[in-house]
C-alpha cells in the first residue's frame, strides 16, 4: 500500500494579464465602451464588473486543474454543476496489477497517532480484500466495492472563472471538509498569484 498526500496540478499555461484583457474586450461590448480600453485599463474594468456583480463576463475564460485526492473530495467537487470532469475510473482501473492500492493520508490526524493507526489498518484490510477478490476472479468493477473512501483518485476539472469563484467561496470556507480545504486553499492562493484582480476579494479563512 502507498500513502500519499493530496495535491493539484494546474494544466493550463496561464497568462493573467492576457485573461484580463480578453475579459475587458468582451465585457465592454455590453456597454459599447470599447473605445475606452487602454493598455492598462483591464484591471480596473474587471474589478469594477466584479464589484457590480456582472460576473457573467468571467465565463468567457476557463482554467483546467488536475486534482489528486481521495474519492470523498471528488464527490463534493462534481456537485458543481457548471464544469467538465474526467475522473479515474474504479470500474476500469485494475488496482490489483501491482498489488498496491494508493490512498490519501488524512490531514486531520497528525496529532493523534492512535486514530491514524486505526485508519491505516482499515486501508490495509481493504487492500487485502481487493487483491483477494481479484485473485478469485472478480472483475475490477466488482472488486471495487471494498475500496475505501480514502482511495487516491485523479480528477481533471475545467471551470470558467465565474465557477472557480463560486468553488473557492464554498470550498475554502472553514465550514468545508478539512480534506477539501487541504486542496482548495493552496489552489486559491496559486490562482491569486497567476490571475490578478479576479480572486482578490475571496478571503482565505484561517
Amino acid at each position: 500500500m502507498k500513502i500519499i498526500k493530496a495535491f493539484f496540478v494546474i494544466e493550463d499555461a496561464i497568462d493573467g494579464e492576457k485573461i484580463l484583457k480578453t475579459l475587458e474586450k468582451y465585457g465592454r461590448v455590453c456597454y459599447k465602451s470599447e473605445d475606452k480600453a487602454t493598455e492598462d485599463s483591464a484591471r480596473k474594468f474587471v474589478a469594477n464588473i466584479i464589484k457590480l456583480g456582472h460576473e457573467s463576463v468571467l465565463e468567457h475564460e476557463k482554467v483546467t486543474v488536475r486534482i489528486i485526492c481521495d474519492r470523498g473530495v471528488t464527490h463534493e467537487i462534481v456537485r458543481h454543476r457548471i464544469g467538465s470532469y474526467s475522473q479515474e475510473s474504479t470500474r476500469y482501473c485494475d488496482y490489483g496489477k501491482t498489488g498496491d492500492i494508493v490512498v490519501i493520508e488524512p490531514c486531520f490526524w497528525n496529532n493523534n497517532y492512535s486514530k491514524y493507526l486505526i485508519w491505516k489498518y482499515a486501508m490495509e484490510d481493504s487492500e487485502r480484500a481487493y487483491n483477494e477478490l481479484r485473485r478469485l476472479g472478480a472483475t475490477p468493477q466488482e472488486a471495487r466495492s471494498v475500496l475505501p473512501n480514502s482511495l487516491k483518485t485523479e480528477i481533471v476539472i475545467t471551470f470558467n472563472l465565474r465557477e472557480w469563484r463560486h468553488f473557492f467561496k464554498l470550498r475554502c470556507s472553514k465550514k468545508a471538509h478539512p480534506q477539501m480545504r487541504e486542496v482548495a486553499v493552496p489552489l486559491l492562493a496559486e490562482f491569486k498569484k497567476l490571475i490578478p484582480v479576479i480572486f482578490d476579494d475571496i478571503i482565505i479563512e484561517s
